[in-house]
């Protein structure tokens, strides 16, 4: 009896770490692509800025264009890792991320055309889609609790106040 309750504890531990180390590599995964895609969008609107005139950048559009471009490639890397380690859930939030934050990218450089309030619909999709995938992560990594809902209600986009005409 001494042997099969020591082999049941040591089966039950041995399982418990193999769920905690894919639970770590599979946070780590989410972290990283979120991350991504954060990076990807802020440096699509510094692009979309200073193509439009309205914040022109320091750095020639050339250059911009470079680092968005590397920004997407990582952006693919990380998705790659979600679709490795994710649950189904996770993989359609990202897949709909994905799609949502390449319009970004196609409006800021200029494959797609589309007007400011286009632009800032874009952006507002890739927020809902970022929420979506961290509701699904949640879920995915057993995490209580959500990120919307009546006790976080949706935000918008933070917009300076409009120019005045002089």
């Amino acid at each position: 009896m001494t042997y099969v309750t020591s082999y049941w504890t040591d089966r039950q531990r041995i399982r418990r770490e193999l769920l905690t180390r894919w639970d770590d590599k599979k946070l780590d995964a989410y972290e990283n692509y979120i991350d991504r895609v954060r990076a990807a969008v802020f440096l699509a609107v510094e692009l979309y800025e200073h193509r439009e005139g309205i914040r022109p950048s320091d750095d020639p559009e050339p250059q911009l264009n470079a680092e968005l471009s590397q920004s997407i490639h990582l952006r693919g890397r990380a998705f790659e890792r979600i679709m490795l380690l994710a649950g189904d859930d996770v993989i359609e939030a990202a897949h709909t991320l994905n799609a949502a934050s390449r319009e970004v990218d196609w409006q800021a450089t200029g494959r797609t055309p589309g007007t400011l309030p286009d632009w800032r619909d874009r952006n507002r999709a890739v927020f809902r889609a970022i929420n979506t995938f961290h509701e699904a992560a949640r879920t995915d990594l057993g995490v209580s609790g959500t990120v919307t809902g009546d006790s976080h209600p949706e935000r918008d986009l933070l917009l300076p106040p409009a120019r005045r005409q002089r």
